[in-house]
């Protein structure tokens, strides 16, 4: 595959895998049936709080890798691997324990707070939200792999992200001129000839 591909390939994956998990984390995990008969709906938000600082990090990431030398792209890619596991961790545990992550939907609307709130669960159910969530866990980790494992074959960034030398407009020269000429390695006291070369 060639160098650019890959590239292209490994951002428009960090980022939509990351898009995936904030998807996730507006959306109803988990049906909580109350024991008064009142049915409650709750959001990723609630179940998986923390779904959406990981999220919008792995997009900051996905920006940083665009620019990023060889080293960083190794540096940023594990990094996403660490994201994506994150993400399915805390999947997984709203996933074991659905009454306990939805603890504070169930506490605001009883006012019982505490173990004594699994008393006021009659049932619940899952949606397919938290799998999804887990889902994109796994794959930001995969896409990490992929960037630790492809990386040192991207072609380098931009040259617009490169120190440029700019020569100096036609005109008389400044002393802040001279000093750049020096700095270049040029000699500002030669003038040149009319074919370009330094007079001796």
């Amino acid at each position: 595959m060639p160098a650019a591909r890959l590239k292209l390939l490994s951002l428009l994956a960090g980022a939509a895998f990351a898009g995936l998990t904030l998807l996730t984390w507006t959306q109803p995990w988990f049906d909580i049936v109350l024991t008064d008969g009142n049915t409650l709906s709750v959001t990723g938000e609630i179940a998986a709080p923390a779904l959406t600082a990981l999220a919008l990090t792995g997009l900051v990431l996905v920006g940083s890798l665009s620019i990023a030398g060889p080293f960083f792209r190794v540096v940023l890619g594990s990094l996403e691997v660490l994201l994506g596991s994150t993400v399915a961790l805390s999947s997984v545990l709203a996933i074991v324990d659905p009454v306990g992550a939805s603890g504070a939907a169930i506490s605001e609307a009883t006012g019982v707070a505490g173990v004594q709130r699994v008393d006021q669960v009659a049932s619940f159910t899952s949606t397919a939200w938290p799998w999804l969530a887990l889902l994109s866990g796994a794959l930001l980790v995969a896409a990490g792999v992929f960037v630790v494992a492809t990386s040192k074959r991207w072609p380098g960034s931009s040259r617009k992200y490169s120190a440029v030398k700019l020569a100096p407009a036609d005109g008389p020269r400044s002393a802040v001129d001279d000093w750049d000429a020096l700095s270049s390695g040029d000699d500002p006291t030669h003038e040149p000839t009319d074919d370009g070369t330094p007079r001796a």
